[in-house]
């Protein structure tokens, strides 16, 4: 009973924030333009399963450049720390850089990430909103999203959200199959 009480009032948080949230993303990711990545999107949309991981591994090498060393050494200790399993430092060292450099969406992508698994969905649905003003092609924010609303048993905003990111990365690992799920979920039939 505890657990449901918890998931309405995240719901009741996330349902007003992800109605903006999918208006930006879905309104902006055609019109987005990164010109240094825009040839790796073009590609990446019907790439194989092999050169998109390639493609895949590029695009994330260049969002994660913050154009400061001091910045990246913060992302790469934040990181580190979600890779130990330790998400609340993860969230100290993210937080750091997000309050260092507001413009650089790596940054706040990888706290919604490390709010995501210290369990905290309101703060990680934030960043994930934060991540895609700055970045609407962010296929991974779009993927973590999705996974948050599968976890507070929304199919249908999570099959949305994973569609938006299919459409952006066609072959992105884990989230085809999750949309295929959801879909006969949804349609009312389990697998």
């Amino acid at each position: 009973m505890r657990y449901h009480n918890h998931m309405k009032v995240h719901q009741r948080f996330l349902n007003p924030i992800v109605a903006a949230l999918s208006a930006v993303f879905l309104l902006t990711a055609t019109a987005f333009a990164d010109e240094p990545l825009d040839g790796l999107f073009d590609k990446l949309k019907s790439a194989d399963s092999r050169a998109a991981a390639r493609l895949e591994r590029e695009i994330w090498n260049e969002w994660s450049k913050s154009g400061s060393a001091a910045m990246d050494l913060l992302l790469q200790r934040g990181r580190d720390a979600l890779a130990a399993g330790n998400p609340a430092e993860a969230i100290d060292h993210l937080t750091a850089l997000t309050d260092h450099a507001p413009d650089f969406a790596e940054g706040w992508n990888a706290r919604a990430t490390a709010y995501y698994q210290a369990r905290q969905f309101g703060p990680s649905v934030s960043d994930i909103a934060r991540t895609l003003t700055l970045n609407p092609r962010h296929f991974g924010a779009m993927a973590g999203l999705g996974a948050i609303y599968e976890e507070l048993n929304n199919p249908q905003k999570a099959l949305d959200i994973y569609r938006a990111a299919l459409a952006i990365h066609p072959n992105l690992r884990g989230v085809s199959e999750s949309a295929k799920r959801l879909e006969a979920k949804v349609a009312g039939t389990d697998l």
